[in-house]
């Protein structure tokens, strides 16, 4: 076989390892026609047309449309693709970045869910806890708010200046354990556990309960923690932090979401 030999397209399929469709398709747009054609009107190719489905081989990898590569196919030079990577490289960046961020909200998710379905829901103890980071969001104004549905609202309206990416999981922070205990359904802040924030739970011993509810709705759960500390001899250490592990993304029913709150302790000192 040399670059004279015409090929059918049955051979020519065969050669190049390419769907006698997809070729005769690639004829009808134009991108690669035939050599010839026979009396039968059978298509006929030669061999070193191979090197022009190379070209389209590679960009098709390369995510351009047929119609671009049409077009670069007819106005082929170094400069021209050169442009055409780059625009390609900077939408493959993006949508780099998009999956990035998708994995990061499942793995959250799966971290939240996994922890809620082994909580132990009737017992407070003490752990320790993995660190944790997230993206902190602006004080909270309750002044004018009886439920916590204005201040969150507020909150998502400043998502965008905080880069706060609303889709992954959203908690609540108490300065410390007097603010969670005086008002346990009005948090300082919000935040999102964007695992790139700047902001962290450091790794430590924290007491850690469980509450069934909607948001805000924490029952006993604050003086339940309180006593437990006063019982072991516990000093509450920064703030508390209430995470929404089993929440709309996972349950219908609103009354049984699950939150998570967290506080660190440290042993009192005896005198």
């Amino acid at each position: 076989m040399d670059d004279s030999t015409l090929l059918s397209i049955k051979e020519f399929s065969n050669f190049a390892n390419i769907k006698q469709s997809t070729l005769r398709y690639y004829d009808e747009i134009g991108l690669l026609p035939a050599v010839s054609r026979g009396e039968n009107n059978y298509r006929y190719y030669l061999p070193y047309q191979t090197i022009t489905l190379n070209f389209i081989n590679v960009l098709i990898d390369l995510g351009f449309p047929l119609s671009v590569i049409k077009d670069l196919n007819e106005t082929r030079t170094p400069e021209n693709l050169l442009k055409l990577l780059k625009q390609q490289e900077t939408l493959l960046d993006s949508k780099l970045h998009d999956l990035q961020t998708a994995y990061s909200i499942i793995h959250t998710y799966r971290n939240n869910i996994q922890t809620g379905l082994l909580a132990n829901e009737n017992e407070l103890c003490v752990h320790e806890l993995a660190e944790i980071h997230y993206i902190l969001g602006p004080a909270n104004d309750f002044t004018h708010a009886k439920t916590f549905y204005k201040p969150f609202m507020d909150f998502c309206n400043l998502a965008n200046r905080y880069r706060i990416n609303l889709r992954f999981p959203i908690g609540g922070v108490h300065d410390n354990m007097d603010t969670f205990i005086n008002a346990p359904g009005q948090p300082n802040r919000f935040f999102s556990m964007d695992p790139r924030g700047n902001r962290k739970i450091k790794t430590g011993n924290y007491l850690t309960g469980y509450i069934r509810g909607y948001y805000g709705q924490l029952g006993d759960l604050p003086e339940r923690m309180a006593s437990y500390a006063k019982e072991h001899n516990l000093i509450f250490k920064g703030p508390v932090y209430v995470v929404y592990l089993l929440d709309e993304i996972s349950i219908r029913d609103k009354e049984q979401y699950l939150s998570q709150v967290v506080v660190a302790v440290a042993k009192k000192k005896l005198n």
